[in-house]
């Protein structure tokens, strides 16, 4: 059996321990050498070719991000996992090292690291093994950039005269999301007249820090959710991590503490299926990359309203589980590249097609 090989990286040596004694645990995977730094790091990549790096976010000499950075100018592809504590400026650093290009983040153990160890490993291994199957088959953004969409053009032309005028958004995603929701945020414009709604399954402190980022960079107005916010239009509401974020019939953002649904909180289902209560017919919904199958029901219960759905094409998702969810529901209108969406919704929401 091939094994994957991982290179970790952490100022600690605790940590390097850790975090390799949790992936030579499994069979399919082993630590072929550790980093203390990101400098540590590049020295050595010119003697080993790891399928997959373990990178911490704060580091002395070589930050994760400036690594990251590093490893874009040097033309190094190889899947990167983050590993990040719950502090503000390790938050803010991770969602910039997603945006940067890392596959996806976990958070380190936290106080007494006998209490989460468990899901520690669990996400860890599960993250390494998508990141290598990932680009198995090619993670090279130029590959994304040839891509050719035709057929699904054409789709949209003969459904356009269908839908109606979407009076909001709501969208989901997941493994890759921070990278995708900033792609397609960042390019609507600051008078889209409609809200959006968002959930990106991230724990607390993270979805703060990301709603800033993308605040930053954005025409829009993105805040994280509160309990009894009003609902405005060109504002950009993301579902705080630890809560389910709901759209009242008061218009106004409700969280709750319910149980998890296929194991997350905040889920998109629950985000879609009280949209389409209110917004019925003039409901647009997008479910991008992730795992798992959030978002397939709610993308069920928009439609059955008369909502207007789409699900991310396969060739641009990082993780083609929650899209691919969506559309075996029979109720997608469209799929649609990464690259393609943000400027159908502006023709959605634009146009009256009826």
């Amino acid at each position: 059996m091939k094994k994957i090989k991982v290179l970790v990286v952490d100022d600690s040596a605790l940590m390097r321990k850790i975090i390799s004694d949790m992936i030579n645990s499994e069979v399919n995977m082993e630590v072929i050498n550790t980093a203390r730094n990101g400098k540590d790091l590049m020295d050595k990549l010119q003697i080993i070719k790891p399928d997959v790096i373990t990178l911490d976010v704060e580091m002395p000499i070589m930050d994760g991000i400036t690594a990251l950075k590093e490893l874009k100018i040097k033309g190094i592809v190889i899947p990167v996992i983050v590993l990040s504590s719950f502090s503000k400026k390790s938050s803010e650093l991770t969602i910039e090292c997603l945006e940067g290009g890392a596959f996806d983040f976990i958070p380190k153990p936290s106080g007494a690291i006998s209490l989460d160890i468990k899901k520690v490993k669990d996400d860890l291994i599960t993250k390494i093994n998508l990141a290598f199957e990932k680009c198995e088959f090619g993670c090279d953004e130029k590959d994304i950039k040839k891509y050719s969409n035709e057929l699904t053009i054409t789709a949209i032309e003969s459904k356009r005269k269908s839908f109606n005028k979407i009076e909001a958004v709501v969208i989901g995603a997941s493994t890759g999301g921070p990278k995708a929701l900033h792609s397609v945020i960042t390019n609507l414009p600051k008078d889209l007249d409609v809200p959006v709604f968002v959930v990106q399954h991230m724990p607390s402190t993270f979805t703060k820090a990301f709603a800033d980022r993308l605040n930053s960079n954005s025409e829009l107005k993105v805040v994280e959710g509160e309990e009894g916010m009003p609902i405005e239009k060109n504002v950009v509401y993301v579902a705080p991590g630890g809560f389910h974020m709901e759209v009242g019939v008061d218009k106004k953002i409700h969280l709750n503490t319910d149980p998890t649904l296929w194991g997350v909180r905040p889920a998109a289902d629950k985000l879609f299926i009280s949209a389409a209560n209110i917004y019925k017919d003039k409901l647009l919904s997008v479910v991008l990359t992730g795992m798992g199958k959030d978002g397939a029901e709610g993308t069920l219960r928009v439609k059955e309203k008369g909502g207007t759905t789409i699900s991310e094409d396969k060739s641009t998702a990082i993780i083609y589980g929650m899209p691919k969810a969506a559309f075996e529901t029979g109720m997608v209108d469209l799929v649609l590249p990464l690259h393609n969406i943000s400027g159908e919704i502006v023709r959605l929401v634009k146009e009256n097609w009826r």
